[in-house]
């Protein structure tokens, strides 16, 4: 089995380099793969859920008047209504 070769343009930089670069306002984007980028503990798992269509109307109101899509306003008030619920049992 052949060794897959290294197809960059550009050597690989340490972590200092990359924090000098990047504190000198050099442009990184040529030396970061975007596309292979992880968040660690941010593991996404699709879902499937069924709303009443009088929610999802409202929904859909309110994600536009806040312009943002309706998953974007969906996760943000599942996460505030969490941080809410959790540190008012505290």
């Amino acid at each position: 089995m052949k060794k897959k070769q290294h197809t960059s343009r550009h050597k690989a930089l340490s972590a200092g380099e990359l924090d000098a670069m990047h504190d000198a306002g050099v442009d990184l984007s040529a030396h970061i793969a975007l596309a292979e980028g992880v968040r660690p503990g941010r593991a996404v798992q699709r879902v499937n859920v069924d709303f009443p269509v009088d929610l999802l109307r409202d929904i859909d109101q309110e994600a536009r008047r806040l312009g943002v899509t309706r998953q974007a306003f969906i996760k943000v008030r599942l996460a505030d209504a969490l941080v809410k619920s959790t540190t008012s049992r505290g």
